[in-house]
């Protein structure tokens, strides 16, 4: 059964009294009210708020399949219409984002209480989605050196386009580039529904503004975390569950976390951190070490460094999880 859900309209059927839905559906608005009412919520008649996470997920499709169409893209299609196919598809996801980027500009300008005009928003979201279109080109190179170092980090992989359809780490790679770009040009709600739903997919939790360098690989990766300001450099492995994560929140006098100061690690060039280690703290992981399988790090280790659990325990004695 589809229901119109613009038409206001009786409940279809005879289920309704046997389930008291008009009794149900009043005091689900009420507590739908009080809560709008209690942070001083208002809309407009007929006027979605927030953006859709489904809308997203669309446009995060139709985006993989206009960067390797014929890859990601639909299984009819040949190579003699492939132009014709991304610059549509293109058209109509950018189309769709720019909608979605409304959305976010008008929430973000209600939540401060600002007053911009529809002409202004709107201006603002064309510039921020023609200049996220722009990068779409120099993304789609960035991934092909993230695939390559997945094929190669990997003896399992056979070919370059195993890795693309089939490895959970370069699925939350792709995600996470479109994310960042959005991220950087001022939607962080969009970014980070787009990475929450490459979390969902994989089991890989890659905030947004992670800052990541190319040729990234995350082998396996079920509960891999990446913060929001950790910063990674150019050819780093990971494997799963590493966390590299922040060591301590601090707070406002009013009790409030503090948002936005960097908390999370930095990890240079060339480093290779394997499975359940975990990273926290504003530390650097100097260019080409190896942290071994289950290390708790919360001190800086220098370039070419190896460190294992043992090792760990002689350099850091005093380091322990907490």
């Amino acid at each position: 059964m589809t229901i119109d859900i613009n038409t206001k309209t009786d409940f279809p059927g005879s289920s309704a009294a046997n389930w008291e839905l008009d009794r149900i559906v009043q005091e689900l608005r009420s507590a739908r009210n009080d809560w709008r009412n209690q942070r001083g919520r208002s809309r407009e008649p007929g006027l979605r708020e927030l953006p859709s996470r489904d809308a997203l997920q669309n446009i995060i499709r139709d985006l993989c399949g206009a960067l390797f169409p014929m890859r990601l893209g639909p299984q009819e299609l040949r190579e003699e219409t492939e132009d014709y196919y991304v610059g549509h598809t293109l058209d109509a996801a950018l189309n769709e984002l720019l909608q979605q980027v409304q959305l976010e500009l008008s929430y973000a300008a209600r939540q401060q209480g600002s007053v911009v005009s529809e002409a202004t928003q709107k201006h603002q979201a064309q510039q921020i989605v023609r200049l996220f279109a722009s990068a779409l080109p120099g993304l789609r190179r960035i991934l092909d050196v993230d695939i390559q170092a997945a094929f190669q980090g990997d003896p399992a992989a056979r070919s370059v386009d195993e890795v693309l359809l089939c490895y959970p780490g370069v699925l939350a790679i792709i995600h996470h580039r479109l994310a960042h770009s959005l991220y950087k040009l001022g939607v962080p709600l969009l970014a980070r529904i787009v990475a929450e739903l490459a979390h969902s997919l994989t089991g890989i939790d890659i905030h947004p503004g992670a800052d990541i360098g190319s040729g990234f690989f995350i082998d396996h990766g079920t509960g891999v975390v990446i913060g929001e300001t950790a910063v990674i450099g150019e050819r780093v492995r990971i494997y799963q569950a590493v966390t590299l994560g922040a060591k301590t929140f601090p707070a406002e006098e009013n009790g409030a976390l503090k948002k936005g100061l960097p908390r999370h690690p930095i990890v240079e060039d060339d480093v290779v951190i394997y499975a359940g280690a975990t990273v926290l703290g504003r530390i650097t992981i100097g260019k080409g070490s190896t942290i071994g399988g289950n290390v708790w790090l919360t001190r800086s280790v220098p370039s070419g460094s190896s460190i294992t659990q043992a090792s760990s325990r002689n350099l850091f004695p005093q380091e322990a999880p907490v």
